[in-house]
């Protein structure tokens, strides 16, 4: 009798164990099977997160100038990099995300992780001629670039992450 609840205790430990391992497991989802407006919500979020070229897609119009393109809320934040001889020019583009007008009125600020690990601050600025914001980043190191983009748009401030190699 003794050997039969020891048998059944560790056959029920055993048994909750398995169970608590399996729990913590996620489900996939699978976007092809879910509504449009589904959908739209995970591409948000993901294109949110992380710097991506865009292609023209439904209810998006293809305004991209050819940079890392950043999905911000209501905004469309994309970052434009030209390599000079001595030094790297920096084209900002900041629109509505519904209609991409320009907004001219934000200050434009940017915080670089150097291919050395220091940071350096830039400030853009805007060129009503060419409705965007312009930045030079002096020097010629080569390696990768971290950049943070920061727009206060009437106090409301709006991020984009990108990197780029020189």
């Amino acid at each position: 009798m003794k050997s039969l609840k020891t048998g059944l205790i560790v056959a029920g430990s055993a048994a909750l164990m398995l169970l608590a391992a399996y729990s913590n497991t996620v489900p996939a989802t699978n976007a092809a099977n879910k509504p449009d407006d589904y959908r739209a919500k995970i591409a948000a979020q993901n294109s949110s997160t992380a710097p991506t070229k865009i292609a023209a897609t439904p209810g998006h119009s293809n305004s991209s100038k050819g940079g890392q393109v950043v999905e911000s809320g209501p905004y469309h934040l994309e970052l434009v990099v030209e390599k000079e001889a001595d030094r790297t020019h920096l084209d900002f583009y900041l629109q509505r995300g519904d209609n991409h007008q320009t907004i001219p009125n934000a200050k434009i600020t940017g915080q670089i992780q150097m291919p050395d690990r220091t940071q350096k601050a830039l400030t853009f600025t805007y060129g009503q001629k060419d409705q965007h914001y312009t930045a030079l980043l002096p020097g010629k190191v080569a390696g990768q670039y971290h950049m943070k983009i920061t727009a206060d748009i009437n106090g409301q401030k709006v991020d984009g992450r990108f990197t780029f190699t020189r």
